[in-house]
């Protein structure tokens, strides 16, 4: 009579074949068990089963799975990537504690500037050419120095001031176009200059514009690239201006405006018109005229970026 386990488990045992195996599963259906649930079983599970396959068996095995492969290549590149779209700063100016000027009927430039700059912002987007991003989108102060560190921080590619400034002479009236230079083009734009560089004092004693020698300094700074890009946006803007918007006399004018000291970032000033000439305050409160104004922006934007050396500036 056989013995049965000392742990009484005898109902577990297999049962003995009679097929001269031993009752061995023989090696190659093993094999195929193996093989068949290798799309099926767990990583861990396949190593368990692959411990009890006789060490020839697994030789045999994998000396049958080599066939020859054909050698692996990279991917084909075809067509070059898109540049990215150039990115345009909107600087509107003044804000927060710095109203700006002053309409006649007590407009606020820095109420205007921002309504412009944002209704230039939907038609750039719009276009779906340009990315933008505005110096601020609300109303605060923002320093002069800080407004030029956020285009660099963005690495714009474009930067464009936009205000609506008041003189004494309350018949002036007409848009205009400033670039950065260390002397003014004339007495008017010399005055306009000290009224913009002294909006730092809204800022407290630790805000401030630079004094006109380091003005001076940092004008000279600034690349010959630079100079001719900012000198094209100012052309560019002054034609698309033309036939639509009131300019002033010899509207291309330059001085020593802190907020374009940007050694590397072509940047302009737009003066949209005066809020000392009522007629100029009339029409910047309408929301139709700004989309005016900033239809002719984009024109002039188009125009920019569609010239090659500007392109390669902006995107390179």
């Amino acid at each position: 009579m056989p013995k049965g386990r000392p742990d009484g488990n005898d109902a577990l045992q297999p049962t003995p074949r009679h097929d001269g195996t031993g009752g061995r599963v023989p090696d190659l259906a093993r094999r195929l068990l193996v093989g068949g649930l290798a799309g099926l079983a767990p990583t861990t599970a396949l190593a368990r089963v692959a411990a009890h396959v006789p060490a020839h068996a697994v030789t045999t095995h994998h000396a049958a799975s080599r066939v020859p492969h054909a050698p692996l290549h990279a991917p084909a590149i075809v067509g070059r990537a898109a540049p990215p779209k150039p990115l345009v700063m909107l600087d509107p100016g003044h804000g927060g504690k710095d109203p700006g000027a002053i309409g006649i009927s007590g407009t606020y430039e820095k109420h205007v500037a921002e309504a412009a700059a944002s209704e230039l912002q939907r038609q750039l987007e719009a276009s779906g050419r340009y990315r933008v991003a505005m110096t601020r989108a609300d109303d605060r102060f923002i320093p002069l120095e800080g407004r030029v560190d956020i285009a660099h921080s963005h690495k714009a590619s474009l930067f464009i001031s936009m205000h609506a400034d008041a003189l004494t002479n309350r018949a002036v009236r007409g848009a205009s176009v400033y670039t950065l230079s260390s002397k003014a083009s004339d007495r008017q734009t010399a005055m306009l200059a000290r009224t913009e560089n002294s909006a730092d004092r809204y800022g407290g004693p630790q805000v401030h514009a630079d004094s006109p020698e380091v003005q001076e300094i940092l004008a000279s700074l600034v690349t010959e690239e630079t100079r001719h890009g900012a000198a094209h946006m100012a052309s560019s803007i002054v034609t698309a201006f033309r036939p639509r918007i009131g300019l002033l006399q010899h509207p291309a004018r330059h001085a020593s405006f802190v907020v374009l000291k940007s050694a590397d970032i072509p940047s302009v000033l737009v003066e949209m018109g005066f809020m000392s000439n009522h007629m100029d305050e009339a029409a910047l409160r309408q929301a139709a005229h700004r989309m005016v104004v900033a239809g002719a922006m984009v024109q002039a934007i188009d125009r920019y970026f569609a010239t090659d050396s500007m392109v390669t500036h902006a995107t390179g």
